[in-house]
């Protein structure tokens, strides 16, 4: 059996050694922000860029990015974001210091996402497919596999993009105009109250257009990978924001045993997030997403429950208390706390995409072998049904 704490560890080492976060010093107009190994110069995230601070312009991008990683290949949309971006402010088309000029160069923005997505499609569809046992042919970055560039450049660029430009238009006062987004976000009482409000805020949550995983790989970006809104405060730390969960995260706790150990197959169909016969060619879906609020019906470890108490009341904030019952897809929070280490969901995040953008493949045939989760994976190890009949 899977020993949790070694794994959750194993795992966060992995992506302490592999950042997996948007390689923002490639854009252009905002490069001079960085020193020449692509960290940002924080001493001078204060300062003034036109109208917004550089705090200010780094974090609407990185709203955006979150918005658009939601995309089946990683890699491709990030070259798409950074590609139309560039391709935008050299048309003068400055859509993060002046989110209105997007709206009115629309057309543009249109023509720009079509061109750069078949350059991107060009340059990634083969490889993409080999991964994926795919087609090229079904290479497509716009959300929902929707084919229409309308719909992605309105409802996906568009949506986050009018968050700043309300927040302008209801700040009366000038000169706090120039970050009204961050203080927005820093408003709330924890990074992970700052992810649920960036979807659910009544004026300015963004509703449908971002989903429960982007929510947290925003917070992820804004709070561990760059230092635009982190804190001295644990609410504000390493550990304050769930785990961005999406297929890699699904398919690598589940093949490796981490789901197995805190509830039963039975129980995971019942909260659907195992659909028996739903996944690719009639295998079972994993879908991880609905996971979120799903109760351990396994014992805990003591000391995992007590760092797991401390998760919810000092870190994530949603408590006033120690809760009575343990919520699955914050337990690696608690080992990660338990263990001593200064490992964050950040390097636990970032270790999941590593492992299954490289080697944990949504296929029959990983690559095992050559994974560094092997050695301690039941699927590799006891249980090959595990990775022969599920998908995500």
């Amino acid at each position: 059996m899977v020993d949790p704490a070694q794994l959750v560890l194993a795992i966060g080492e992995i992506g302490r050694r592999n950042g997996s976060a948007p390689q923002i010093h490639r854009l252009r107009p905002l490069e001079h922000f960085f020193v020449s190994s692509g960290s940002v110069r924080a001493e001078e995230l204060d300062k003034r860029d036109g109208a917004c601070t550089r705090r200010e312009l780094l974090t609407r991008f990185l709203l955006l990015s979150a918005v658009l990683d939601q995309g089946p290949d990683i890699e491709g949309i990030r070259t798409l974001l950074l590609d139309v971006s560039n391709d935008l402010y050299e048309r003068e088309v400055r859509f993060l210091h002046t989110p209105l000029l997007f709206f009115k160069e629309l057309g543009i923005a249109i023509d720009r996402i079509v061109a750069k997505h078949e350059s991107v499609k060009a340059i990634r569809a083969e490889l993409w497919a080999a991964e994926n046992r795919s087609t090229p042919a079904k290479y497509n970055l716009f959300m929902d596999n929707t084919k229409q560039a309308l719909d992605f450049a309105v409802f996906r660029w568009g949506v986050p993009l009018a968050l700043p430009l309300l927040l302008e238009r209801d700040e009366p006062d000038d000169e706090k105009r120039v970050a009204v987004l961050c203080k927005h976000l820093r408003s709330c009482r924890s990074a992970e109250d700052m992810s649920q409000q960036v979807k659910d805020h009544e004026r300015y949550g963004l509703g449908k257009a971002i989903g429960d995983k982007a929510c947290h790989l925003f917070a992820k970006w804004v709070v561990s990978s760059f230092p635009l809104l982190e804190g001295a405060e644990k609410s504000w730390g390493r550990l304050s924001y769930e785990v961005p969960f999406d297929s890699n995260a699904g398919r690598v706790l589940w093949r490796t045993g981490f789901f197995s150990l805190w509830a039963t197959d039975t129980e995971y169909v019942a909260k659907e997030v195992v659909q028996k016969g739903q996944g690719k060619g009639g295998l079972h879906y994993i879908r991880v997403t609905n996971i979120r609020g799903m109760k351990a019906s396994s014992p805990v470890p003591q000391a995992v429950r007590e760092a797991y108490s401390e998760i919810c009341v000092d870190h994530l904030r949603t408590h006033s208390r120690g809760p009575k019952t343990v919520e699955i897809q914050r337990l690696p929070h608690a080992f990660l706390l338990a263990s001593g280490s200064q490992l964050g969901v950040a390097e636990f995040d970032d270790g999941l995409i590593h492992v299954g953008t490289k080697f944990c493949f949504n296929h029959a045939e990983p690559k095992c072998s050559s994974c560094p989760l092997g050695p301690m994976c039941e699927g590799n190890l006891r249980h090959p049904e595990l990775i022969r009949d599920y998908r995500t």
